[in-house]
């Protein structure tokens, strides 16, 4: 609202499968149940590896497929989370679980892309997955992996070894796994009725014929599978310090000044003698501030929210903006901790109405009124602004998210 963009490349729609119906019995038996709940570095591993993709701007949905029996472990591990994932129970074997979490894609709005990881990789960094996504072609899987280094052997009956195998173009395979989404679809369709065992989506895909890539993996992206895998994951983290996670977004918004009788900025209707134009009430001030409140959590922007060429937000009142970006936020496990908006303007006189407008956004966003800051300065009769010919506005916002929370 209020910019003009350009033609942009379309991205194409990716979703996650975070495959979490395993028992887990290398790892033993715990009261806190299956690995993937098990806590490292104060969290269940299932959710530190859920965040590493709700986090993650490229990816519009998260698909949990579960044990039938873990619903609840599910819901205590996950919680506020929970809202934002897709769950499918899952079925005896991991392939049969990657595919009913397939279908259920399917049945919604299926994405161009899926990646498949394992719950138990909850190290998986956002330069691995976007590594992955590039790769990934209209008929191309990729996977990451890491070379092998160790001398392998391969053993006789009897425990010796029958040879040394050459290790010059071994890989070790780790996830997420990335596909067309058809493709792998139709290709653990076609799986489902053989009776071979695939260790992985990857040699599903090879079996289907489709060509997959290896991209760099990472020694850090390790597979929790034993019960001094999960020692050694929560040590490590417990010795790192704890990041300080606030961010900030900056938004900003023009409109011009038309025919009219009052401007609304910042919430507030003030007399003067022009209006500004919009498809919405034109609030720059506001809108800015949506912007700049998404932008803390990578959740778009207002047109994306609130298309302009959707007749339903034709006059609409601005507060309903800001007051969907502090929801998303929330969502997010965010916390917003202050809120600075500068306006731009020859006139009207914006001293006399700041303290209403600090008021209101206050009301908007839940800000105590000593966090919430609106300012104003003219353009010095420069420009499309000094010669009175629009408003504009810019804005910031800081969010503080998980433990900063």
């Amino acid at each position: 609202m209020g910019r003009a963009k350009g033609q942009q490349a379309v991205k194409p729609s990716v979703a996650v499968i975070i495959v979490a119906a395993g028992r887990g019995e290398r790892a033993g038996q715990s009261v806190e149940g299956p690995k993937q709940y098990r806590t490292i570095g104060g969290s269940p591993v299932l959710r530190r590896t859920v965040e590493r993709f709700l986090t993650h701007s490229a990816i519009c949905h998260v698909t949990v497929v579960v044990h039938p029996d873990d619903l609840d472990l599910l819901s205590r591990a996950l919680g506020d989370r929970l809202p934002q994932v897709i769950v499918v129970e899952g079925g005896p074997t991991r392939q049969w679980s990657v595919r009913l979490g397939l279908e259920a894609l399917a049945s919604g709005a299926a994405p161009e892309i899926v990646l498949i990881h394992d719950a138990v990789r909850p190290f998986a960094d956002g330069a691995l997955i976007d590594r992955t996504l590039a790769a990934v072609g209209p008929a191309t899987g990729a996977i990451p992996a890491i070379p092998v280094a160790d001398t392998l052997k391969r053993a006789a009956a009897g425990g010796t070894i029958e040879t040394t195998v050459e290790r010059t173009n071994l890989y070790a395979a780790q996830t997420p796994q990335g596909f067309p989404f058809a493709a792998i679809r139709a290709a653990h369709a076609a799986a489902s009725a053989e009776t071979r065992d695939f260790t992985d989506d990857a040699s599903i895909a090879e079996w289907a014929g489709m060509a997959v890539r290896l991209v760099d993996g990472s020694v850090d992206n390790v597979k929790l599978t034993t019960a001094r895998d999960i020692a050694l994951a929560d040590e490590r983290l417990r010795r790192e310090p704890k990041m300080i996670d606030v961010r900030t977004g900056n938004g900003y918004d023009v409109h011009r000044l038309t025919a009219g009788d009052h401007v609304t900025l910042c919430g507030i209707a003030i007399p003067h003698d022009g209006a500004l134009d919009g498809h919405s009430d034109a609030d720059v001030g506001l809108h800015a501030l949506t912007d700049a409140l998404l932008a803390t959590c990578g959740a778009g922007d207002i047109g994306d929210h609130f298309p302009p060429s959707d007749p339903q937000w034709r006059g609409a009142a601005s507060h309903i903006f800001v007051e969907k970006a502090v929801a998303v936020i929330r969502e997010h496990g965010g916390r917003i901790i202050n809120a600075d908006i500068s306006l731009i303007c020859e006139a009207p006189k914006i001293a006399p109405h700041r303290e209403a407008m600090r008021l209101a956004i206050s009301a908007m966003t839940g800000l105590a009124l000593e966090r919430v800051s609106v300012k104003a300065t003219t353009n010095e009769a420069i420009g499309f602004v000094g010669r009175r010919e629009g408003i504009a506005a810019i804005a910031t916002a800081s969010v503080a998210f998980g433990d900063s929370a």
